[in-house]
């Protein structure tokens, strides 16, 4: 079904649905490369003109990428849930833009409607929306999860530890974990990406980490970030995994890329549950995401970057992850160029992630070759604690020595604690009370006579 819309004496046609997302999409260095972003802006403004009258049952109708061609369409179309759509089933795009930032659009309506959106209808709509608009409606989605602890709850934000050691070393991997322990972090989860993948190291990190936490009995989860069949066969032979995790894609071909299908998933999330390790709740998976992936791996079907994200929340779902991670900036600028793609994007894939009721957080980071740089996220961090982010990362320095890109700070989550008055996870935050690294306001306490003790502990 082709669409038109005249601005002025000229009149612009977009072949289809799949079209005019991609030329109604914000400018991004992705789209261009792929060569379908809108030629002009007068374009990229019809476009979304006539994106704003399309029904959102049109969505329902007219898959971007065919049912037959792609188990990622089958699953959003079966999956659908049509009686929770009901409530705004009968407006456009535009509409319904309308209607999320009104008071009628509360949290509580907000999460009953997730399961009837498909992941076509929230990328349309975010592309009708300024920033503001994007951060407004994310701030009244709660999504809630636990595991050891509760993440996601409003007037709180949790923080990944993320103890990377360009060598895999335990001493250096440990005096990280020390290092973001004192300074509040950890409650979403202590993870590792690996430098190795031989499933011995891998294995050496998942008992590491698991020892630090019961240990000091600590209310969080560990997750090495290693391939999810790796993380399988560690479970067959015995091995103390929390959280499974897997990079995942919008496109069934892009996750083919990845080593991954929508079963092998499925077997992971149940080898994951079968542990029965967690102590509050059983979200057993950790997913991360990023635009540009289905483009990189030529496996994008024509579909602009941002929608092909947006799909790979509704992948997340289904599987009822603890946390879900867009790492926003590390593709590089091929995928989005500068700081101010950057900033759209974060705050973007956050609206749609929390809009379809994944527990999403951002790395909020950059490559060193793209036009970025600290002060753009300053910006980005500031805005996604605005709009209630569930968790960013940790990371010593914001520098992270073995990736090799620049993230977040324990420095950066103290920043938006202390500027937004956001708390940790409640059971964390009442683990630092206890063992003496806050006080009873939950701030960090800095007791001298506590810390080095417990430093001693840890690094023993």
């Amino acid at each position: 079904m082709a669409y038109r819309q005249a601005i002025d004496a000229t009149s612009y046609v977009f072949g289809d649905l799949r079209d005019l997302l991609a030329k109604a999409t914000p400018p991004r260095s992705g789209d261009r490369l792929a060569g379908i972003a809108a030629g002009c802006a007068e374009e990229m403004i019809a476009a979304r003109m006539a994106l704003a009258d399309v029904p959102l049952q049109q969505f329902l109708n007219e898959a971007v990428i065919a049912y037959e061609d792609d188990e990622i369409t089958r699953l959003i179309v079966d999956s659908h849930d049509a009686r929770a759509l009901a409530p705004v089933a009968s407006l456009t795009v535009g509409a319904f833009r309308d209607w999320l930032l009104s008071d009628a659009a509360t949290g509580v309506a907000l999460a009953e409607l997730a399961r009837g959106l498909t992941p076509e209808m929230v990328a349309a709509t975010s592309k009708l929306m300024r920033n503001q608009d994007l951060i407004q409606v994310a701030k009244k989605c709660e999504v809630t999860t636990r595991f050891r602890d509760t993440i996601g709850l409003r007037g709180r934000m949790s923080a990944r530890l993320q103890p990377n050691h360009p060598f895999d070393d335990a001493r250096g991997i440990t005096a990280s974990i020390l290092d973001g322990l004192l300074l509040g972090s950890g409650d979403a989860c202590i993870g590792i990406n690996p430098a190795s993948d031989d499933p011995a190291v891998i294995g050496g990190l998942v008992r590491l980490l698991d020892s630090i936490i019961a240990r000091f009995d600590i209310p969080t989860q560990s997750c090495v970030l290693t391939h999810v069949t790796t993380t399988l066969t560690l479970i067959e032979q015995g091995f103390p995994v929390d959280l499974v995790f897997q990079s995942i894609a919008g496109t069934e071909a892009a996750n083919r890329s990845f080593g991954v299908n929508l079963a092998l998933l499925r077997e992971a999330h149940e080898a994951g549950l079968s542990l029965k390790r967690g102590t509050v709740g059983n979200n057993v998976m950790y997913f991360e995401t990023g635009q540009g992936s289905a483009l990189s791996a030529n496996a994008h079907h024509g579909v602009d970057q941002q929608t092909c994200e947006a799909r790979a929340y509704a992948v997340a779902r289904a599987f009822d992850p603890l946390l879900v991670n867009s790492v926003v900036g590390f593709i590089g600028p091929e995928y989005l160029y500068d700081g101010k793609e950057i900033i759209r994007a974060g705050l973007e894939d956050h609206f749609c992630g929390k809009l379809l009721g994944a527990p999403l957080g951002v790395d909020v980071c950059y490559t060193n070759h793209a036009e970025a740089d600290q002060d753009d996220m300053d910006n980005l961090l500031t805005l996604l604690a605005a709009a209630g982010v569930t968790f960013i990362m940790g990371v010593p320095g914001a520098d992270d020595v073995m990736l090799n890109y620049q993230s977040t700070s324990f420095h950066d989550a103290l920043y938006l604690r202390d500027l937004f008055g956001l708390r940790r996870a409640p059971e964390f935050d009442d683990w630092l009370v206890r063992i003496g690294l806050a006080g009873t306001d939950f701030r960090l306490a800095g007791n001298a006579g506590q810390l080095p003790d417990f430093a001693a502990k840890l690094i023993a």
